[in-house]
């Protein structure tokens, strides 16, 4: 039953019906009103609904669609035009041959000047235009609605779509990162190599299976980086010395985006400088107060590729700062400073937390 209800647009009836008798209300108060409809008045009633709604129908269904939503703003400007006069033509009989049910004159019934063009004017003309126009802004309101829903919808869609791409630029790089540091401690020291491989296993669960929702907890991200760090120690030359320093993170329930943090970490490890004579260094350090995260990351470089370093990973500055707009969107503060002798990124990162 709700099904044709629907269908057949059926709930115009009672909307039109309750509008038609609202406009009787306003122009002739409730008791006069009252007495309109519950007697041989509603006959002249009858004829406001029934035309009336028939005009807003053939407005919506039929005019619109055919002419308006084509772009034929002329053509439908005209028919609307000719449909108000003729909807009003159609109702004003309904004052005759309410007068004629009842044997009464039409000038002793609805006063002296009662003329068919009179009483045209009076009230069917200005209560079908006064329909059409609500029918229309609310045919207008929900079709903006519906527009402005669907273009959020693809909006949506576009920036999850634009996620997974930018994030599956990273995987492949860290992928060949890590078999690059595999091999590398194969022929250095297979001891060191045995626990690369535990580790490597430990990089690819979480690669494959672990971060694939948009946020994960805070925890499984972090032990993932110690992972990466841990492993890229193990192939460091002994002059670069690697300092994590992560505080006050037991027992947290917070979210974070997968391989947000660890892209300037590789970076960091990827440009450090490896001079012979000079220091060289790498420090991380995490911090989390309330919901708001910070975190940095520096190493010393050499002047001769500062400009390489700037480039994270072959994806560039540019689409580390797009990652962050779209998954942070006013709630990060991202400070880079580069010099001769170092490289340093600050990140500042607003939280959810799980349990809050």
């Amino acid at each position: 039953m709700k099904s044709v209800f629907l269908r057949y647009k059926l709930y115009h009836i009672p909307f039109w019906c309750f509008y038609g008798y609202m406009w009787w209300v306003v122009n002739s108060g409730f008791a006069n009103a009252t007495r309109g409809v519950f007697s041989i008045y509603f006959i002249k009633v009858s004829f406001y609904w029934i035309w009336e709604i028939a005009a807003v129908c053939f407005n919506l269904y039929f005019l619109m669609p055919r002419l308006l939503e084509r772009n034929k703003v002329v053509p439908y400007i005209l028919s609307v035009v000719l449909l108000v006069p003729l909807t009003a033509l159609l109702i004003t009989p309904g004052y005759y041959i309410t007068a004629w049910v009842q044997g009464r004159a039409m000038r002793e019934l609805w006063g002296n000047d009662a003329t068919f063009w009179s009483l045209l004017l009076a009230n069917p003309l200005p209560s079908v235009t006064a329909a059409l126009t609500l029918g229309m802004t609310i045919h207008l309101a929900r079709v903006w609605f519906k527009t402005r829903q669907h273009q959020q919808e693809l909006e949506r869609e576009k920036l999850e779509t634009e996620l997974k791409f930018l994030r599956n630029q990273f995987n492949p790089h860290f992928l060949f990162n890590t078999i690059n540091s595999i091999f590398f401690l194969i022929h250095k020291n297979p001891t060191m190599a045995s626990d690369s491989l535990a580790k490597f296993s430990e990089l690819l669960r979480y690669q494959l299976y672990e971060c694939n929702d948009r946020e994960i907890l805070l925890t499984r991200e972090l032990a993932y980086l110690e992972n990466f760090v841990e492993l890229e120690k193990l192939r460091q030359n002994s002059n670069v010395s690697v300092d994590l320093d992560i505080h006050r993170l037991s027992g947290l329930k917070h979210s974070i985006a997968p391989f947000v943090l660890i892209t300037f970490v590789e970076n960091a490890f990827k440009h450090v400088s490896r001079t012979t004579g000079s220091p060289n260094w790498i420090k991380i350090g995490l911090d989390l107060a309330g919901d708001k995260l910070d975190f940095f990351v520096s190493n010393s470089t050499a002047a001769d590729n500062r400009s390489e370093v700037i480039h994270y990973g072959g994806i560039g500055l540019a689409n580390v700062r797009r990652r962050l707009d779209l998954l942070y969107p006013g709630a990060y503060d991202l400070f880079i400073h580069s010099s001769d002798s170092r490289f340093d990124v600050r990140l500042q990162l607003q939280l959810q937390n799980l349990i809050a």
